[in-house]
């Protein structure tokens, strides 16, 4: 399903569900404080806290543990999984190592991780066949099932860039894709980042185990 600026996909770590029109919507809750999570950043939080990010062809993937209700969420560039990677946190195994770590240091388990990933849509003009958003789904997917982390909802690929609000105490996430007049900037920031590492980082191998 592709939702209207006026229609949000609703996710809870269980079955899938939509909010009523009369609910106030994700843009309108002020109870939590917020976050942003940019490019190569990671949050988590063992208390109420709305984590939010911009993604084209990066991706986000949220962990939770529903038992300490602690959760989280990284913002991924590429997925290169290489020990000499050298865009640090902007690289898949690390950024995605670096939110586990996060989250065990708040007292989460993750033997109960489970997981949400969004983006890695085909909205750069360089790097097809495949495309950078191609690589990160598949290095997403690859990822949570070597680690054996359940991956209960996903919105990847496309050609939409998406904003997703992910609450870190409840784990609820809501997506929605963006007015097309915002895709120009998400596109030159994504690129710039991409002119700012080695050419090697594209590499997609078996994620590193740890």
């Amino acid at each position: 399903m592709t939702p209207s600026l006026h229609m949000y996909e609703h996710h809870r770590f269980g079955p899938r569900t939509l909010p009523h029109p009369a609910q106030p919507s994700f843009l309108r809750a002020h109870h939590e404080p917020t976050r942003r999570v940019d490019i190569g950043e990671v949050a988590a939080s063992g208390r109420p806290l709305r984590l939010q990010t911009v993604l084209g062809s990066c991706v986000s993937v949220c962990l939770y543990d529903p038992e300490a209700s602690i959760g989280g969420m990284n913002h991924i560039l590429v997925p290169s999984s290489r020990s000499d990677c050298q865009c640090a946190a902007r690289c898949g195994v690390q950024a995605m190592e670096l939110l586990i770590n996060a989250l065990m240091n708040l007292g989460a388990d993750r033997r109960r991780f489970v997981a949400k990933a969004f983006g890695a849509a085909n909205v750069l003009p360089v790097f097809q066949n495949p495309t950078v958003g191609d690589l990160n789904a598949k290095f997403v997917r690859r990822f949570l099932s070597t680690e054996g982390i359940p991956l209960l909802a996903e919105r990847l690929g496309g050609t939409q860039a998406v904003r997703v609000v992910f609450h870190a105490h409840s784990g609820r996430a809501f997506v929605h894709t963006v007015d097309g007049s915002r895709l120009p900037k998400i596109v030159r920031e994504e690129t710039s980042y991409f002119n700012t590492g080695p050419t090697e980082r594209f590499a997609v191998e078996e994620p590193v185990l740890f």
